[in-house]
Order: C-alpha cells, then sequence, then structure tokens
C-alpha cells in the first residue's frame, strides 16, 4: 500500500477549501486535514504532524506569515506550501525566507495544487507560473513595488487599511472628509486592479506583514 501524504491546508474561505477537498479526492494517496484559523492551524500541526502544510497568508484577523515559525518549531518535518491570491514578487520572497517550499496562487489551475504537494514532498521548491513569471519580471525591473502606481498619500492609506483603520478612522487620521477618504480607497482600487473593498483590505494586512 502507498503511503499517504498527510496534507493540512490553513485556509479561512469555506468555498476555497470545498474546491481542494475535491481536487484531493481524486488522490486516495492525500489524508487531507482542514484548519480555518491561526489557532486551530497550530492546534491541528501539533495533533497531526501533517507532512505538507498549504497556508494561505490571509487569515481573518492573522497573517499566515506570522505563524510559519510556530508551525515549523512544532513540526520541523513539514513542508509549507503558501497558497495566495497575490503573485507580486514581494511576497514570493518573503514566503522563501520564512521557509516555504512552494508558492501557488488561487488563480492557477487546480492541478498545480496536486504538482505542488508532489515536487515539495519529494524534496523539491515548486513556484507557480504566474508566481515564477512574476519573480522574472522583478528581476529585469525595478517596478517590483505593488505600490509603485500609487501616490505618497494613497500608501498612506493603504499602511493604515493594513493597521486595521476604518474609513472613518482613516478620514479623522489624514484629517480630510470622509468622501474625500472613500475617493482615496476608490482610486487606489483602480491602480491596483482590486475589485472590492474587502479584497483591498486584505491585501493591506498581508502587505503589512511582509514589510
Amino acid at each position: 500500500m502507498t503511503a499517504q501524504i498527510k496534507v493540512l491546508m490553513i485556509e479561512d474561505h469555506p468555498i476555497v477549501r470545498d474546491g481542494c477537498r475535491q481536487v484531493f479526492a481524486r488522490r486516495p494517496d492525500i489524508a487531507l486535514y482542514e484548519a480555518e484559523s491561526a489557532a486551530s492551524a497550530l492546534a491541528a500541526n501539533r495533533e497531526q504532524q501533517p507532512d505538507i502544510i498549504i497556508l494561505d497568508i490571509g487569515l481573518g484577523e492573522s497573517n499566515g506569515f506570522d505563524i510559519m515559525a510556530a508551525l515549523q518549531v512544532e513540526n520541523a518535518a513539514a513542508k509549507i506550501i503558501i497558497f495566495s491570491m497575490y503573485e507580486a514578487a514581494r511576497f514570493v520572497t518573503r514566503a522563501l525566507e520564512l521557509g516555504a517550499r512552494g508558492y501557488i496562487t488561487k488563480s492557477d489551475d487546480p492541478k498545480v495544487v496536486i504538482a505542488a504537494i508532489d515536487k515539495v514532498y519529494g524534496g523539491g521548491v515548486f513556484l507557480g507560473p504566474s508566481v515564477a513569471q512574476a519573480l522574472a519580471l522583478a528581476n529585469v525591473s525595478p517596478a517590483a513595488d505593488p505600490l509603485r502606481e500609487l501616490t505618497a498619500r494613497e500608501r498612506e492609506v493603504v499602511a493604515l487599511l493594513g493597521d486595521g483603520k476604518t474609513l472613518t478612522e482613516i478620514a479623522a487620521f489624514l484629517d480630510i472628509s470622509y468622501k474625500s477618504a472613500a475617493n482615496l480607497i476608490a482610486a487606489i482600487k483602480q491602480k491596483l486592479a482590486i475589485a472590492s473593498s474587502p479584497a483591498l483590505i486584505k491585501f493591506a494586512v498581508e502587505l503589512k506583514g511582509i514589510r
């Protein structure tokens, strides 16, 4: 009998977990465990001692990067694959610096998740195709900064969002009207090609975690 690969998926979105569950169902040699928060992730890692950890960067109010060290201390043999909605080179390099063995994005083909597990389980390093392209471009271009298109004021707003400030609090902090703050948010979303305010907040929180 083929030995099972124990995989712990740390992801706070039920729909993403459900989709991954269906992908892993095609591989009877993969035993899947799930966690939806930093606390449950640390507990599951300690109890199950998975071979592979698939880790989202954004976990509600927590940051996946912040728990990587604890995951590795409790389970030194585990290999971590970052599973994020962002492909910016800065995120990828930070993940690798912290000990990740792979980085894939939620826009990758579902087969990429399985390919990443197999490669990393075998001792290799795996980067999804979009991530590999982002790193290649970063190496030949100074435009790797994800905020390069933003003004200084817009960068300040992103930083405040990363600190958990609401739109009302940002307006008060910057001494501008609520409407002006809302206009800044709208401009930032357009420049960063981020569709919604929740997605922008998640981006800001994740960005804060790597700076």
